[in-house]
């Protein structure tokens, strides 16, 4: 029963000890365990495999993906940064830039600005295409000059009352549509995704004035091009008390964990811990350090449980870019079948 019960736990469970951390490595593969079918069968895995939104807003997802392996789970995270197309400053063409940003800063700068943009509805521009078209590229126009404000007080050393047009935003920056794009998109789609981004800072006389191109692309190619803020994955916590705590230890318990983890109820009078959420724990480990209390909480992780996290960086709705990235594993799915099917004609 016992050497079952470990099976169990090595199969099913990633164990963090005091020293290091147990059974990390996926150990389910066919033959390893007897008595038990680790073959790949698809009516199992549609039995198994589940996803759960726990929360959703407009930039930022939270699921559980559960019954899938470490790999998958990892392919998942890596599309999500690197090859998910969006729209992002590509070239800029400067005509005047009098301001203490060197010319190369301020571009890199203006291309680390997210674009709300669809990219589903353009093309990727051909390779050593200078002039982009309406199917493959935005333009956006920049074109701010300070002046001193006249009505300023003569006493004010506020730059805000000083001067006018002194910081450089991304409110500044203005859409010029090519060909058709102003018959297909409504006025106030294609903007930068917020208004407020402080782009440089400007002192009466100096003037930026510049055009940018706007092309898609992946972040494998440049991480400007990443449609994700955070996108990151844990595993599920699993903490089990392995024998009743009560009193100052109860307490004391509770506050080795991350806050909502561990709940202290009154039972017959007396203080008793339990655990009542372990999704909320971050793992710190700071029971270690209390002798009395390491021996009696065993610390996991449930091995095919994920939990997600998806911040977007407003490109695109979260729940959009999952989508988007399990289109593009299905493509590199079918791309490597083929490939398969290639190789066995030949």
């Amino acid at each position: 029963m016992a050497a079952s019960q470990a099976v169990e736990e090595m199969r099913g469970r990633v164990v963090l000890g005091e020293f290091g951390v147990r059974n990390v490595h996926t150990t389910d593969f066919p033959g390893n365990y007897s008595g038990y079918d680790d073959a790949w069968d698809q009516d199992r895995f549609e039995k198994n495999f589940r996803v759960d939104v726990v929360h959703m807003d407009e930039n930022s997802l939270e699921f559980d993906m559960v019954g899938i392996d470490a790999a998958i789970a990892n392919a998942f995270r890596r599309i999500l940064l690197a090859e998910v197309p969006t729209m992002a400053v590509e070239k800029v063409l400067v005509y005047n830039n009098t301001s203490i940003v060197q010319d190369e800063i301020l571009a890199h700068r203006l291309g680390l600005i997210p674009i709300h943009a669809d990219p589903r509805l353009f093309e990727y521009r051909n390779q050593g295409d200078e002039e982009g078209t309406e199917i493959d590229t935005l333009q956006f126009r920049l074109q701010v000059r300070c002046t001193r404000n006249p009505h300023a007080a003569k006493d004010s050393s506020d730059p805000n009352e000083l001067y006018v047009n002194h910081k450089v935003y991304t409110r500044h920056m203005t859409w010029i549509p090519l060909g058709n794009q102003a018959d297909l998109f409504p006025e106030g789609t294609i903007r930068p995704v917020h208004d407020d981004i402080l782009i440089a800072q400007l002192r009466p006389g100096q003037e930026i004035d510049l055009l940018m191109h706007c092309v898609k692309g992946i972040g494998k190619d440049h991480a400007k091009f990443s449609p994700v803020a955070t996108a990151s994955y844990r595993l599920l916590p699993d903490i089990t008390l392995l024998e009743p705590v009560e009193g100052d230890a109860a307490e004391e318990l509770s506050r080795c964990f991350s806050p909502g983890v561990i709940e202290v109820q009154e039972v017959q009078g007396r203080k008793v811990a339990r655990v009542a959420n372990p999704r909320l724990d971050t793992f710190s480990r700071e029971i270690f350090r209390h002798e009395k209390l390491k021996k009696v909480v065993r610390l996991a992780r449930v091995r095919d449980h994920y939990i997600f996290s998806v911040e977007s960086t407003g490109v695109l709705p979260p729940d959009v870019l999952v989508s988007e990235a399990i289109k593009v594993l299905m493509g590199k799915c079918r791309r490597f079948l083929d490939e398969l099917d290639a190789v066995q004609m030949d």
